[in-house]
C-alpha cells in the first residue's frame, strides 16, 4: 500500500483573523484547503473551483495506493 504522507506548516491570515495548521496527511491538508477555499470564495465557489479539480480525474478512479496494486 502507498502512503502519502505531509511535512508542511501553513500560516493563514485573512482580515477577520488568522490560522496555522500542520496536516500530516492528505485527508487533513483538503480539510484545510476547503475551509480556506470557503473563507476566501465562499461555499458556491468553493464547490466550483472543487469541481473543476476533478473533471480531470476518470469518474472511477481509485487513487495511487489501488491503481499501483493493478
Amino acid at each position: 500500500m502507498t502512503t502519502v504522507s505531509i511535512d508542511a506548516d501553513i500560516k493563514a491570515s485573512w482580515p477577520q483573523g488568522h490560522s496555522s495548521y500542520s496536516p500530516g496527511s492528505p485527508e487533513e491538508l483538503a480539510i484545510i484547503g476547503i475551509d480556506l477555499l470557503v473563507k476566501a470564495l465562499g461555499t458556491e465557489g468553493a464547490r466550483s473551483f472543487i469541481a473543476q479539480v476533478f473533471e480531470k480525474y476518470p469518474e472511477k478512479y481509485l487513487g495511487i495506493a489501488q491503481t499501483a496494486r493493478s
